[in-house]
This record gives C-alpha cells, structure tokens and sequence, in this order.
C-alpha cells in the first residue's frame, strides 16, 4: 500500500486528487467544517494547477512514477515470495476494496492478506491513515480473512541494508556533504502521538532519550534511520545533516527546512551535495520534482557547485528481499 497519485495530469484530476488527500482528517487533523471550507476553498484551487505543472514535470508513458514503480514491485515480490500480491493507493486507485476483491477473484479461500504499508516511519499522517483505511475498508466489506499489518520498519535490519546499497554507488569517492531529507509533519501530530503526553518535542535530545514515546514517534524513527544507515555505510558525523521538506501551511513544521538548507549549506562551505529521501521507497512528485529538480536549482542558485539526487530504493533486488523478509518473518500486529 502506497500513497497514491493522481489519474492524470489534468487540472480536474489532480484538484480530485488533492481534495481526497487533504480531506482526510489524519493529514489535516481540524474539525470537519473547518477543513473542508480551508482545503475546497482555499488549498485545492488554488494548488491544484501548480501541482499540475509538477506532475507534468515527471509523468512517464506508464502515468505516475510512484503508481508504476509500486506496480513492478508488485511484480517482482510476487516472484519473490511465491504469493499472490495486490497494489492498493491510500488515496487514488487502485483502491484498497480494488486489491482485497482481486485477492478474493483469485483465491476464494484465502484466510489471511498480509499489508504492506509502504512507509518506514510511523506518521498520523502515512502510516497510521493507511492502515486505518485498510480495517475500515475490511470491516466494511466483510470479508472472512484477517488481516496482518507490516509494522514501520525503520530498523529492520534488511531494510537499512538495503536502503545503505541502493545509495553507495552515489556515495563511492565522492566527497559531497551528504543530507537526509525526510518528509515533514507538523509538530502537533508529534505531540498527539507521544503516548507518554510529556516526552516528545520537550528537550533538544529527546529523540536519543529512551521511551515509550518512541514507538509512535515519526522524528525519533527518522533520526533512528539515519543513524544505522550512516554506521552501516562508515559516514562520519561531520559529513552528513538532517532535514525536513514538503511543509504545507503556517503552523510549526519539523525543522530543519529542507529548502532552507539549499540556501545556508553554499554560504556554510558545502558546495558538493548528495540528497537521499528515506521517506520515501518509491520516486514520486516529493523527490523526482521537489528534490532533484526545485532544491538543486535552491542549492545551485545559492551557490552550490554540484547536486546528486540519490534515488530511491523503487525495485533494487536488495529492497524487493527486504519486503519479502518483512512479509515473511510475520512482522505484523
């Protein structure tokens, strides 16, 4: 299960898209009325030709990269795993009643259906909406199998390796400055999910701080993230940052900014950068436009002299073994 896109590039299509996404209540968490009048009214039209533009920018012959590369790993994990293997979007198609009555089509029997959401981090906003939307959709179509969910596998093991070398040919005698851009959440949805209600977002090194905080905490997992695959790879300290992108509106997002940084690092010394984007599995609108085309014209406008955009991991071998491994070591709740 991935995030979705829009059917086409077609303002209509994409202003349809958007209106689904941001009415969800886990991505802008305000009162229904509220949000309704601010995304159909003000967000959608707004945004919708400008996101137009930006599909465009990407689209292929095979329609959105996030939604064709989710399908060839569909494809490669079912030779894999020797399992049936169905594509659900959160939001977009194919949906996820599309996915569990295709599964059904081809095995009536079927007990269990074991989802994959594509998110290593856990997010009110990603992983926990998907996940969400998976049940509701089960419960409401009363099916007789069970359903087991993918926990956020930030740390898995093989996930790390994996993630560690699909960036090393990118890596390899390359001095650059090398930058996490991880997906930005607002603050708020930090503090909602600190199951503690007093950790979260409280000191500077909060994140390295043992709790419980940090089963739901989308910052502390990042961070996580990063840590592994930058031992994993041999990455000092010095040579590698964090950052957060793709905020949307004006309350207090993670920081630091991602386009902000593209602006600093030039003036700070760092003129050779690598971005990868941990965030995300598959290229999408987030790194194949804001990433390797918006930010490396910030960083080279600013003064930067070279950018590498590290792709993501889409459907390398080493990924595809780590989801079959996640799907087949029942790490589920």
């Amino acid at each position: 299960m991935n995030l979705g896109s829009p059917d086409s590039t077609g303002v209509k299509d994409v202003k349809n898209y958007l209106t689904e996404f941001l009415m969800d209540e886990r991505v802008i968490d305000s009162p229904y009325l509220f949000r309704s009048i601010l995304v159909k009214g003000i967000i959608t039209p707004f945004r919708a030709p400008k996101s137009a533009e930006a599909y465009q920018s990407i689209w292929t012959d095979e329609g959105s990269p996030l939604v064709s590369i989710t399908k060839q790993l569909r494809i490669a994990l079912e030779k894999e795993i020797n399992e049936p293997v169905e594509v659900s979007m959160r939001y977009g198609s194919p949906s996820m009643k599309t996915a569990y009555d295709s599964l059904l089509a081809k095995h009536p029997a079927i007990q269990e259906v074991v989802l994959v959401p594509l998110y290593p981090h856990y997010a009110m906003s990603s992983y926990e909406t998907a996940v969400a939307h998976a049940k509701t959709v089960h419960s409401k179509g009363n099916y007789r199998f069970r359903i087991t969910v993918v926990k956020p596998f930030y740390n898995d093991p093989n996930y790390i390796a994996a993630l560690a070398e699909s960036m090393k040919p990118y890596l390899e005698n390359s001095k650059n400055h090398l930058l996490f851009s991880y997906h930005s959440i607002p603050e708020r949805h930090i503090h909602k999910s600190d199951m503690t209600g007093h950790h979260c977002l409280q000191s500077p090194g909060c994140c390295e701080t043992p709790s419980a905080a940090h089963r739901y905490c989308y910052r502390h997992q990042c961070l996580m993230t990063t840590k592994l695959v930058t031992e994993y790879l041999g990455i000092p300290k010095y040579q590698y940052s964090v950052s957060f992108q793709s905020k949307l509106g004006r309350s207090e997002w993670l920081k630091p900014s991602t386009t902000l940084r593209m602006t600093q690092m030039p003036q700070e010394g760092i003129k050779n950068l690598s971005v990868v984007c941990p965030s995300f599995v598959s290229d999408c609108l987030e790194t194949l436009e804001e990433i390797a085309i918006r930010e490396k014209e910030n960083f080279l406008a600013a003064g930067g002299e070279s950018f590498t955009f590290i792709p993501c991991m889409n459907v390398q071998p080493g990924w595809v073994k780590a989801v079959a491994q996640l799907v087949g070591n029942g790490n589920g709740n």
